[in-house]
């Protein structure tokens, strides 16, 4: 079974909101950490080979867009919302940290072994042959026409009229 980028991004997002889930029914702290690094374990482990770049560079987004939901949820039910969800994060990113770089060692780390050396190399190939592309000369501009000018244009074939 492999997975797109997106699936693996999706994958890492869900098991970081179910550490969440878990960790405020256990009160178990770490629940949340190791649930990121196994879904994004996960994910680099399915992912297709040529979507790994794309993958490689999602893990801090997806930690930081799971813990926005959890602590806008959790605002809401606080008198000051704004304060409430600076704080929480602050608070969630902080104590999540360590875990947010395992996290992106071990796909950075999965993913090199699976041939992101190769995913670098066709996109720098890619690049170069874009920018070898020949920019068209100035002295051919191009020439509008003049002003009101309109040429109808027909479609079809004419009507009898009968």
């Amino acid at each position: 079974m492999k997975l797109t980028a997106r699936g693996a991004v999706a994958l890492a997002f869900a098991a970081t909101i179910a550490g969440y889930v878990l960790t405020s029914w256990l009160g178990l702290g770490f629940l949340i950490g190791l649930f990121f690094v196994a879904g994004s374990l996960l994910g680099a482990v399915l992912v297709n080979r040529r979507e790994l770049l794309s993958l490689v560079v999602t893990p801090p987004l997806v930690f930081f867009c799971a813990t926005f939901v959890v602590e806008l949820l959790r605002a809401f039910s606080s008198a000051s919302i704004v304060g409430s969800l600076a704080l929480g994060l602050y608070t969630s990113l902080s104590a999540g940290a360590p875990w947010l770089f395992a996290g992106s060692a071990v796909v950075l780390a999965v993913a090199w072994r699976r041939g992101l050396r190769d995913n670098v190399r066709d996109l720098r190939e890619e690049l170069r042959a874009g920018a070898e592309v020949p920019r068209p000369r100035r002295e051919q501009t191009f020439a509008p026409e003049p002003e009101g000018y309109f040429e109808p244009r027909v479609y079809g074939t004419a009507r009898r009229e009968e």
